[in-house]
């Protein structure tokens, strides 16, 4: 049996919070719809075929165009970790969130964190190679000059939603924008480079400082503006 067979693609799952929360933006909605419907439909082709099947055979089965479909997976290598790698070792993180049934925000927040940052440095490797495909696709829209598409899923802002659901009737709108783009920055590959590259921590010392800022930025979104 092929290693890949048998892997459930488990992204586009509706999450506990995410009805709540309008998208400011249709376009990027539409966007990660097309990604999503590429993934699945690789997933698909793969425990059916128990192949892993190309970019383009991938689109053709999504019903999308082949230029389109490059333009989120511009390799095959690319699409393939989202199915093998990314999106199973988040699976937990998943389960945790649907599971935010109850808890203040920042107990909800800090379970989210707890859950995912772990599991980021737990897949450095396979983190750290999806990250320079988002970028290596980043510089080649610039390259053409045109519109980068949405190259991710977009589980952090999801989850997000989800973890903060508690708090969103005492924010106004710019407010709950700021922080949840803020606490995005707490979570991640991203985070993970910038803790261990820049920083210099080990594991356990970067994971209780990104829990601790998430913390922080919260707390601080709550406090009440300075006279």
């Amino acid at each position: 049996m092929h290693p890949f067979v048998g892997l459930e693609y488990r992204d586009g799952m509706s999450m506990p919070g995410q009805a709540e929360i309008t998208a400011p933006d249709p376009r990027a909605n539409q966007k990660a719809r097309t990604r999503a419907a590429l993934v699945s439909a690789a997933a698909e082709l793969l425990r059916r075929n128990g192949v892993p099947p190309t970019v383009a055979e991938a689109a053709e089965h999504a019903r999308v165009s082949r230029t389109t479909a490059y333009r989120y997976f511009p390799s095959q290598d690319l699409l393939l970790m989202e199915i093998a790698s990314l999106a199973p070792a988040v699976a937990p993180v998943e389960a945790v969130v649907a599971g935010l049934r109850d808890g203040t925000a920042e107990q909800r927040l800090l379970r989210l964190v707890d859950a995912f940052n772990p599991v980021v440095f737990a897949e450095q490797p396979a983190m750290r190679t999806a990250l320079r495909g988002f970028l290596d696709t980043w510089f080649e829209e610039r390259r053409t000059g045109e519109e980068a598409p949405v190259v991710r899923e977009g589980r952090r802002m999801r989850w997000l939603d989800a973890a903060l659901a508690p708090l969103r009737a005492e924010l106004k709108e710019a407010e709950w924008r700021r922080l949840r783009a803020a606490l995005a920055l707490t979570m991640g590959v991203e985070a993970l480079v910038v803790m261990k590259d820049v920083c210099r921590l080990d594991d356990a010392e970067a994971l209780e400082t990104l829990r601790w800022a998430a913390g922080a930025l919260l707390a601080a979104a709550r406090r009440p503006p300075a006279e």
